[in-house]
């Protein structure tokens, strides 16, 4: 028996795993996939928003040669720290359940069934997509997840949405020798992309090189094309390669599974205590950005890693600490 399982192997996951241990409590992460599967999800040389000292974990200093780490840098990094820690990794296991009361739970999994004393979810957001809901989205052209352009020179490519991985994605098809048509919901391109991503793109809108459907949405995804409705009636694009980058949340479904009920606000936010972070299953705690439901924009690495220290200090009896101001959804500035 262990005194902490952590569910999900992401950067929150590992600070949590750490601070428990620092703490004098043992702990096991478990997580569906890899080593901080997301991250490996990320696009191929994408670079961190945040500079190296806001991703840090456990005090390891995060050394990179760039302002900006990039994801192979982060990569890198968290694989580091869980092997100078000595962290216990149960990789490629699902948790499906959870059964038991605090002090004597057993996290169940595909493989085994885990005794422990209290459990951390965080499992983060960006393993479900948020889905189109329409016809041919299951088809093998069609992917939620961008990953390089250079599979796609003289090709048709259509990309939807109109936050930060759509630009990013849509200026570098172009600049890959694609040909890049963008369908948006919404009237333009979103103002929370990034200061120095966004006038790049509305530039290449501009000069034509990539075209652009706002107050679209797709109806219909064929095997060379994609039907839209518009506002000046029903369109078709040609389309070799659709990359519909609609947004993630989080895995509502384990959540369940796990007897953790959810709020019936907007963000459908999970049930818990926003001081000390323990869910409506006394024992059972959430940390990053899953405890902000489909909000996903308000919990991430530079204040979740924090919500590792204030659980880590409950579960071993101390005092949390008191840190206000990182616990807080941080707004970044351009300067960030």
């Amino acid at each position: 028996m262990v005194d902490v399982v952590v569910i999900g192997a992401g950067p929150v996951g590992l600070a949590c795993a750490l601070e428990v241990q620092r703490h004098g409590l043992t702990a096991v992460v478990v997580d569906k996939g890899a080593l901080v599967n997301s991250i490996i999800g990320y696009p191929t040389n994408m670079e961190f928003f945040s500079t190296p000292e806001l991703l840090e974990i456990g005090g390891h200093p995060f050394p990179t040669s760039s302002y900006k780490p990039l994801r192979e840098d982060g990569l890198d990094y968290y694989r580091r720290v869980a092997q100078t820690e000595n962290l216990k990794l149960r990789l490629y296991e699902r948790v499906t359940g959870l059964e038991g009361e605090a002090g004597n739970y057993e996290v169940v999994t595909e493989k085994d069934r885990i005794a422990c004393a209290s459990v951390i979810i965080a499992t983060g957001f960006y393993d479900v997509p948020n889905y189109l809901n329409a016809p041919g989205e299951d088809l093998p052209h069609v992917n939620h997840y961008y990953k390089e352009p250079y599979a796609h020179v003289d090709q048709d490519v259509v990309v939807v949405g109109a936050k930060n991985s759509s630009a990013k994605a849509a200026l570098q098809l172009l600049r890959a020798g694609a040909r890049v048509t963008m369908v948006v919901r919404g009237p333009e391109i979103s103002n929370s992309v990034k200061y120095w991503i966004r006038p790049d793109l509305l530039n290449r809108i501009k000069e034509g090189r990539i075209k652009v459907h706002f107050n679209a949405t797709i109806q219909r995804i064929l095997t060379d094309s994609v039907k839209l409705d518009t506002p000046d009636g029903p369109l078709t694009v040609p389309a070799d390669y659709v990359y519909a980058l609609t947004g993630y949340h989080p895995d509502f479904s384990l959540l369940a599974a796990l007897g953790i009920t959810c709020q019936t606000d907007a963000a459908q936010t999970p049930t818990h205590d926003a001081d000390t972070l323990e869910t409506n299953r006394p024992g059972v705690y959430l940390a990053g950005t899953v405890c902000g439901g489909l909000n996903t924009s308000r919990w991430f690495i530079e204040n979740g890693r924090y919500h590792a220290q204030v659980i880590a200090a409950r579960l071993a009896g101390e005092a949390a600490p008191t840190l206000p101001e990182v616990l807080q959804p941080v707004q970044l500035t351009p300067q960030s």
